[in-house]
Parts: C-alpha cells; structure tokens; sequence
C-alpha cells in the first residue's frame, strides 16, 4: 500500500499586496507540513493575487513574485514536501500564468497554464497567452538573482507531469477543469495519479455544484486523486472567491474546506491510498485500452520518494459528505465576508447605511449584522486575526476587544432614516426596530426643508414650481419631484458618512453602501445618483426574489424578526404623495414584476437572447396564459425602459458578484449604453412575427405547453431558468 498525504488550501489573497501574499503562502505551506503532508497545492497566482488585473503588464508584478519564490525558497518551507505555487512568469517575452513546483530549495518544473478563462468576469487573454505545445518541454533560464540563490540554472518548462520514484504528479489550473479536451484524460492515460488544480474561482449563487460536480466527475472518469485550492475572500475587486478547497479520489470528495469565511489561511490534508487509484482504473476494460494506445506526454523524472508504507494507525481518508449553502446562506455569508474584506482593507471605520425600511435597504442591513455575527465568532474560536482586526476598526482601548455583535454593530455602522412627507410611519418604525435588532446607531433625519429649500430656489429663478401627478402635475414634474428627494438622500449620506466620525470623536471614515437589486439595474428602476449611488454594494447583483427569500430566512436564523414585516410589505419608493385612493408601488411604476424582470434579465444574458429571440422563447413559455401580442407588448415594455436606462449602468456601484445575469456594465455585461429606444428594425419583426401567428391560427393548447415547460424547467436547472414552477397562474410561470 502506497500512502500519501497531501494538502490544500483556501487563502485570502490580496491582489499587489505581496507582503500579505507571501506571508499568507509560507503559513500554509508550514501548517501542510505540520500536519505531515508531502505535497501542497496554492491557489492559483497566490503571490500576486489573482485579481491584479492591468498590474499583470507590469514588469514589476512578475519581478516581485519572483522575489517573493525567492524568499520561500532561501528558507526551510519546501525541504521534504512537494510545493506548487501560483504565479506570473514572462518566457520569450510572452506572459504566462504558471504553476511552479518546488521541492527542497529547487524548482522542479513550471506549468504554464493552457485554457484561459475569458468570458464572464474573466479577461485573462488581455494579460496572459495560453501555452500550446504539448509534445515537449523546455529549457527556462531563471533569473540571475533566483539562480544564485537556489544554485539552479535552468527549469523543465511546459505541459508534463512529475514522475518520482513511487508517484506521479502534474497541474491543471482552473479553467482547464472545466474544458471539453482537459489536460488530465492524456495525463491519466500516461499514468499520472495526482492532479493538482490551482484555482481562482468567484462566488455565484448556486454554482457550488457544478465545480464539485466537475472535480468529482474528473476522478470518477479517469480515477485518481484531485487536489483544488482556491482563493477566498475579497482580493479589492467586485468578486469574492469562494474557496472550498477539496480534495476527491475516484469520484468520492474526502475533505472539503469552508466556502465562506474570514480566516486568511484555511489548510486540508488527507492521507490517500494511490493503490486504489490503480486498482480503480485497472478494473475498467475501456480506461486501460484507451492508456494502451495514447501519445507520450512529457515528464520531468525526479529521484525522490513521497509516499509512506502501510504501518499500523495509519488509515486513508474516508469520504465525506458534501456541504452545500442554500442560496439564503450565501447571500448572508458571501456578501458579509466580502464586506469584513472591504473593511479592514479599505482602513475605513464602519459603514452607512440610508435605511428606508424596504427589502433592499433592510437587505443590506441584515448582510452587516450577519458580517458582526460571524466577527464575534471567529473571536470566541480564537482567530487573532480577526480579532486584531476588529478591535481596530471598532478603535477599542488597550485590553478591550468586542464579545457582543451588536455591541460591535453600534461601533461601526451608521444607519440613518431620511423620510420626507411622502414617507409613511410603517417604513419608519421598521427601519427603526431593525436598527435596534442590528445594534447599529441610529438616526431619523427629516429631509422636507432641505426638498422644499431646492424648490424654492428653483421657482425663484424659474417662476415655476413643480406638482407631482397625484395634484395635476405632468409626468416631468412628477419624475422631477422625485429624484431632487432620491439625490438629497445621497449627498446627505456622504456627508454623514465622512463627518459623523468627527461628531463622535472618532478617527477615520465611514463607507456608504448602496442598496439596489439586480433586477433595478437591469429595468434601470433607479434614481441615477440616488442613494444606490454609494461607495460599494453588497446586494447589487442579487434578485428582488431572491432576497425576499433571504429576508424571511434572516427573520428567523440571524434573529431579526422585524424582517418577516419588511418582506411582506409590497415594495415602494415612497417619492410620491400618500393618497388614501393612491399608493406609490413599484412593480406598477415599472410596468411588469420583479418575477418578470428576473425572467427578462436570464434571457438575455445567460441565453443571449435579443427582442425577437425573447418573444418567442415567451410565446411558447406562456402559451396558453398570453396572447402573442401580449406577449409582444411585455418585451417591447422591457426592451424601451432597459434601452433608455443602459446609461445608468456606466456609474452602478461597484457590487458584489452574485448573479449571471447581472448587467454591471464595467466588466461583466459589455455593451453600448446609447440605444435607438424604439428599437424599429426588432420591433417590426416581433409585430410581422404576431400577425403571422394570428393569421395561421394555429396555437398550442395548454396541455401540450405544459409538457413543454417541464421539458424546460428540466434542461434549464443548471442555470436558474427553473425557479418558477410549470402550470402556475402567474404569467411569469413557466421558467
């Protein structure tokens, strides 16, 4: 029996910060030996961080890694155990994203990485070329100064594998998990049975699957043992990545880290039998005819031994059950990780929440209330870290340090109510009550005299005040009166924000949080700098159905019951005059529901579909509930409001990553913001298409649509189509 113990990490890297970087990596790689490991895998450019982005073209970003390998190197870290570790590395004037492995003061050999990652929120293909030859490896010249530490001239570099005298190893680096043609099918085939994945992979709710799913399947095909690491946490962008470093042999996970978590360092071992990897593949007639015929993959031969025999006591790593979030937890727990990042990072003192007593605002309210249970936490389970972090940010005395979440809550964060005469007593009791659940300091600051001070001058030099439509105004009057109330709430939030610190003899600044959902950007339902103008926004790439989820979850396992109220409460801008025959509502003012428009936003980003495609991807989806002209009239609806709005895109706050169709327009949803609104040439073709239905006469009853909806809520579960049930009375039914 050949036993092997190997390690995995989830590290919480921050991208130029090579101080944080480097001391992160030596912790992990310390912590993998004392656990007895001989082998141990680094998320994917952990020197650098993954998320440097533009800084990757610099020539600096790549001497500094080398200097930081350099230093790990010089030292004992990688005497007797097996280190990859991530990244940049310039060969021939070409930039490449590599693995480099090290074993006892040597570098052993470099894997670049073959299959970049880019689409999405990814662009790896603007810093990084993919490396092509797979028939050999080749000779790189280290750099002089790392030479003549390390007494090495030259390193196997390319795509092979690491052969020592009782095991073989090689990389796959993130993205090459995921593709059709994966580097480990060859390598299996030529006998590799240790596959090591660096990676640097973001949250996105409910994807936790599909990656395990793939790196269970890629040992349950091949055999063999699978190492993932991951980064985790936020690295000073829009993403926090996930960790859940894991590590599968033969299709079986048998350990498995946290997905969510404000550790910097998090390390997983496992002692594996590689016998069984053989025995495994041996048995299968199919995996041995393929390995009989395949072309020889390079390979680096190593004079060393990794792996133990069988001694009494040592018993492999049985498999485990594997731990998945309901989307509820992850939009508690992702987002409140992300925010302690931004926090401690960003060296701010708190946060400032406009609260208004709506789902959104008590959204995000809730998310910093989860961030200072989860601080209180990792305190009473002895993260120094954590602790040293908080007593900071909370400018607790010598001795002191915080050990009650609201209590902590009231240090850091600001929430303040700015009602006007439009806003009624239900949304400010609530937001006051939740406050009080929450522990933060509270304010209810009337804004009338500041709206009427702006109308005043306004008609002193116009000689005209505007009504709203409720008292017979026109629809400019009515939007105008609106947005002066949703801009005042913004500079006021800032300038409480930056001042209120001084107020309360405190150091620093606070940071304002913005509040609108996924589902507000995509209609562009948003004052532009209003107070989802902020200076970032943990729920803005999250669904209005989605957090009315995560608001009845919150009520009972955060502990904020006046949440249930909020959830139940029809959401409402309250811009406008309270009338006893007129309340201002949302899905009305919008024209469709917040349903809908999570339905409109999945076609056309995650299925690609424009005006004509979405009509009919709906007419056959709602047959039998909307006429096709119906039909026609919702998405030209959608299409005009979301083509005048685009604009509004290009200033969003910057938000935490967590839906796929997402319209953030700095990266991730790339497209013009100037549009013909009517959009004529579409528009026609949606009407020729309606008039040829009613001319045929031919429609489809509703018990074939039925079976027709199951069809698709069965293929579209991996991607969210399914949420709504087939056969609901919802027009909006049937994704």
């Amino acid at each position: 029996m050949r036993l092997l113990r190997v390690a995995t990490c989830n590290l919480n890297q921050w991208a130029m910060d090579f101080d944080t970087n480097l001391r992160n990596v030596k912790e992990s790689i310390v912590r993998a030996k004392a656990a007895g490991a001989v082998v141990r895998i680094g998320p994917e450019l952990e020197l650098t961080g993954y998320g440097c982005e533009d800084h990757f073209l610099e020539q600096d970003t790549t001497a500094h890694a080398w200097e930081c390998l350099k230093d790990i190197l010089s030292g004992d870290y990688t005497d007797n155990i097996l280190c990859s570790i991530g990244m940049p590395i310039i060969f021939k004037s070409v930039r490449y994203n590599c693995q480099v492995f090290c074993l006892n003061r040597n570098i052993i050999m470099i894997r670049p990485k073959m299959s970049l990652a880019n689409d999405g929120n990814y662009r790896e293909f603007r810093w990084f070329s993919a490396w092509s030859y797979k028939d050999k490896l080749v000779d790189y010249q280290l750099p002089v100064d790392v030479s003549e530490a390390i007494s090495q001239e030259t390193v196997p570099f390319g795509y092979g594998y690491i052969q020592f005298l009782d095991v073989s190893l090689a990389a796959e680096t993130c993205e090459e998990l995921f593709t059709a043609n994966a580097p480990r099918i060859d390598l299996a085939f030529s006998g590799v049975e240790v596959f090591m994945n660096a990676s640097g992979s973001h949250h996105q709710l409910r994807k936790l699957n599909l990656r395990i799913d793939s790196i269970r399947n890629a040992t349950r095909l091949c055999g063999g043992v699978y190492m993932y690491a991951n980064q985790q946490g936020c690295d000073g962008g829009r993403l926090y990545y996930d960790g859940c470093c894991c590590i599968a042999v033969n299709g079986d996970v048998v350990a498995q880290g946290s997905q969510f978590s404000l550790k910097d360092v998090e390390v997983l071992d496992a002692l594996i039998d590689l016998d069984a990897v053989s025995s495994y593949r041996a048995c299968v007639s199919s995996f041995r005819e393929q390995a009989s015929h395949v072309t020889k993959v390079p390979c680096v031969n190593v004079q060393y031994k990794l792996c133990q025999t069988f001694h009494n006591g040592m018993i492999p790593t049985d498999p485990i059950e594997i731990m998945y979030h309901c989307p509820e937890e992850e939009i508690a727990f992702g987002p409140s990780c992300w925010l302690w990042d931004y926090l401690r990072r960003s060296r701010a003192s708190g946060f400032l929440l406009p609260l208004s007593g709506g789902a959104d605002s008590s959204s995000v309210a809730a998310i910093v209330g989860c961030m200072c249970q989860l601080v209180i936490k990792d305190i009473e389970k002895g993260d120094e870290q954590v602790k040293v972090d908080a007593m900071r940010i909370g400018q607790y005395k010598d001795g002191e340090f915080p050990t009650d979440s609201r209590e902590l809550a009231k240090r850091l964060f600001y929430t303040v109510y700015m009602g006007t005469e439009n806003s009624s007593e239900d949304t400010r009791s609530r937001a006051k009550r939740l406050a009080e659940e929450i522990g933060s300091f509270h304010f209810d600051v009337p804004i009338d005299s500041v709206v009427s001070a702006f109308l005043s001058l306004f008609e002193r030099f116009t000689g005209k005040r505007p009504l709203y439509k409720v008292d017979g105004g026109s629809h400019t009057e009515n939007l105008g009166l609106q947005n002066i109330q949703a801009r005042i709430r913004m500079v006021l939030a800032f300038m409480m924000a930056s001042l209120m610190p001084w107020v309360h003899n405190k150091s620093g600044f606070y940071l304002v949080l913005g509040s609108s959902n996924v589902d507000e950007g995509l209609r562009g339902y948003l004052t532009k700098y209003d107070c989802s103008s902020a200076d970032i926004n943990p729920i803005g790439s999250v669904s209005k159905q989605d957090l009315r989820a995560f608001l009845r979850w919150s009520a009972v396992h955060l502990q904020y019951s006046s949440l249930a109220e909020v959830e139940a409460a029809p959401p409402t801008a309250e811009l406008e005059p309270i009338r006893t025959d007129y309340n201002q509502l949302d899905e009305v003012d919008m024209g469709m529901t917040y349903e809908e428009l999570s339905i409109y936003g999945r076609l056309r980003k995650i299925f690609r579909c424009g005006p004509v495609s979405m009509f009919q991807n709906l007419c056959h989806r709602w047959c039998g509930r909307l006429s096709p002209s119906e039909v026609a009239d919702k998405v030209k609806h959608f299409y005009k409001y979301y083509a005048i709005n685009r604009h509004k895109m290009t200033v969003l706050t910057p938000s935490y990553h967590a839906e796929s169709y997402s319209p953030e327009d700095n990266r991730f949803d790339l497209r013009q913001f100037l549009y013909n609104t009517a959009w004529p040439y579409q528009f026609r073709k949606i009407d020729q298409l309606v008039q040829d239905i009613d001319k045929d006469g031919k429609w489809e009853d509703s018990t074939d649509m039925q079976l027709r909806e199951r069809r698709a809520v069965r293929s579209a579960q991996g991607s969210g189509m399914g949420v709504v049930a087939a056969g609901s009375a919802n027009p909006s039914a049937g994704l």
